[in-house]
């Protein structure tokens, strides 16, 4: 398959989606790790210094930017796949084949979209006033060094209920998302077969609901003020 065809064809586009996918399983992980610093409970000293790591290490930001176009990649992939499966049930089929299929591996588009819409407030919350227009409020690390305090804006951001429960749905639908996509992205790059169908479909069902459980809990637990 040349460059041409992995971006235009059915099975390139799919083979995209599913390496994008498993990149962006992988992020989440990472992401998921970091933002649990916050349970430390040490008014945000952990969660700041690995903040402020990743926002200063060379590695880091340059896979931020491998991040940010492995995201535009899987949405536009995504589009164009459910586009062309549409037009190729413009007519439709005799059987409802749909039937068996869980109804949010049906609405993977939808889902995506909801997340998108959640990805630019996301942006606009934290990425923005970190990389670009800054933050006002600062904190000192444990070594003296004056860093953004990316813990006092999340607990500003949290205290808002309904930016929580935006945070909350959007997790949900992270989590249906997942549930479908874990499986299907590794089943597209050829980690697949029956005797492991069950296997891999038990992970991706875990990873989907402890994912989901995870970055819910975080605003939640900072509008609650569980942590401090």
């Amino acid at each position: 398959m040349d460059f041409k065809k992995a971006f235009t064809s059915s099975v390139g586009k799919k083979l995209v989606m599913g390496l994008t996918g498993v990149f962006l399983i992988l992020f989440l992980v990472v992401h998921a790790g970091l933002n649990a610093c916050i349970w430390a409970n040490d008014g945000g000293a952990m969660f700041n210094k690995a903040a402020h790591f990743m926002g200063s290490n060379v590695v880091p930001r340059i896979l931020e930017v491998g991040l940010f176009a492995g995201i535009f990649l899987h949405i536009i992939q995504g589009y164009l796949l459910t586009l062309e499966n549409r037009s190729k049930r413009a007519i439709g089929y005799a059987v409802d084949y749909s039937k068996g299929s869980k109804w949010y591996s049906r609405s993977m588009a939808i889902l995506g979209t909801i997340l998108l819409l959640f990805f630019i407030l996301h942006w606009k919350h934290f990425w923005v006033p970190s990389r670009i227009t800054g933050i006002e409020q600062q904190a000192l690390l444990a070594n003296g060094v004056e860093v953004h305090n990316l813990y006092a804006l999340m607990q500003e951001t949290f205290s808002e209920a309904w930016v929580v429960i935006v945070y909350v749905i959007s997790c949900i639908a992270l989590g249906y998302h997942l549930a479908h996509g874990f499986q299907s992205a590794f089943k597209t790059i050829g980690v697949h077969n029956k005797r492991y169908h069950l296997l891999l479909s038990s992970a991706g069902l875990g990873f989907s609901v402890f994912i989901t459980l995870i970055f819910a809990l975080m605003p939640i637990s900072m509008y609650f003020g569980w942590i401090q």
